[in-house]
């Protein structure tokens, strides 16, 4: 399967394409709108998820509910287009208006405007947004229906946000839980201090970032290979989340910790009662780089937005000279967007993985292919 995305933060629309579903596989709109809402949630979001609703179109792909096996293309709509038409309609505009030359440290401003030759960030960091993970949003939440039909589910939650840590380790169906929270966290006394946390960093234009803990349950072993280096399912996986803006760290199983202890505290030793099965998952779900039928254990390491009310010091590119970073309009955290995001990218790797390994051009092919593997 493949995901191409297009569109700019304040363009018309969020659009994508999605290449080699099979036919048959009832596609749930609701369900890919739930996803966007929950993307657009969260403790700390700023005042662009009050202009933004979104919401899924299909264009093309699907019939009565039902994919084609053709090319399934979407568009997810930006409602603040109408306040940006007149500065950034691709029919013409005023690119005098709202430039952006006070760059911003930690953003792509000015190495996007360095490499792609511009004199104003805007043309950057329009693409370089985050908003254009409502796409990648509603990839993933078609993966998932994919997956779900086979078994596979997949959750998380978030584990910490700046220096408040949850340092509890909770079973899959306690994670399930987790979106009813205004932080999607787990303990209900932790998340109470991360919101005092971001209260005053709001009151102080600052920012801060978080870890995410992305869980997979019920996918079979095999998936992914051991044979070259760019099929092994860990690095796949960390690849594609690392992708996500403002990730800049992953961990698989015990991750960081593994490197901290001894060998025998870390492999997970093999039974067999019928079939073989391990009583720990410190690997993560992943050995050799191949699911190994447990549950694939994934944590994210999210840093502060960039784009801060108090502006850090920088440069005017226009005149080279000292400046304070613009302010755009932004998040004191997005953490539990971050989480959607990720579930969702990490949806879209596994479907690509499996239909890989399954093939099948519809979805009775498929099922039928997993049910008969060990």
């Amino acid at each position: 399967m493949k995901l191409t995305t297009a569109g700019e933060s304040h363009g018309k629309a969020l659009v994508g394409i999605i290449e080699g579903l099979p036919s048959n596989l009832k596609i749930d709109v609701e369900e890919i709108d739930y996803y966007l809402a929950l993307r657009q949630s969260g403790y700390g979001r700023g005042d662009r998820q009050r202009i933004e609703k979104d919401a899924v179109e299909i264009i093309s792909g699907v019939r009565n509910r039902l994919t084609l096996g053709s090319p399934l293309a979407f568009a997810v709509k930006n409602n603040d287009y109408e306040n940006w038409r007149e500065v950034i309609a691709p029919e013409g505009a005023d690119t005098t208006r709202r430039r952006l030359t006070k760059v911003r440290p930690g953003h792509a401003d000015l190495t996007g405007v360095l490499k792609y030759d511009q004199t104003d960030a805007r043309n950057v960091l329009e693409r370089a947004s985050a908003r254009e993970t409502a796409a990648r949003v509603v990839g993933g939440s078609i993966a998932r229906q994919y997956l779900k039909v086979l078994g596979v589910e997949i959750s998380g939650y978030v584990k910490s946000v700046g220096n408040v840590v949850d340092p509890h380790i909770y079973g899959f169906k306690r994670i399930l839980e987790a979106k009813k929270s205004p932080l999607f966290m787990l303990d209900g006394k932790k998340e109470q201090e991360a919101k005092r946390l971001l209260d005053g960093l709001k009151e102080n234009g600052d920012t801060a970032g978080g870890i995410i803990e992305i869980r997979v349950k019920g996918l079979k072993r095999g998936f992914g290979s051991c044979m070259q280096y760019a099929t092994k399912l860990d690095a796949i996986l960390c690849g594609a989340m690392m992708s996500v803006q403002a990730i800049k760290g992953i961990e698989v199983g015990l991750g960081f910790e593994a490197a901290r202890l001894e060998g025998s505290k870390v492999h997970d030793e093999i039974y067999y009662n019928g079939d073989y099965f391990r009583k720990t998952n410190n690997a993560g779900g992943i050995e050799g780089g191949m699911s190994n039928g447990e549950e694939i254990v994934l944590r994210a390491a999210m840093k502060p937005i960039p784009t801060l009310m108090k502006g850090l010091k920088t440069v005017d590119i226009s005149t080279n000279e000292s400046a304070e970073a613009a302010s755009e309009r932004s998040d004191v955290a997005a953490v539990c967007a971050a989480e959607i995001i990720l579930e969702s990218v990490v949806a879209f790797v596994l479907a690509d993985v499996v239909s890989q390994r399954l093939g099948g051009d519809n979805m009775r092919e498929v099922l039928e292919r997993y049910r008969a593997l060990r």
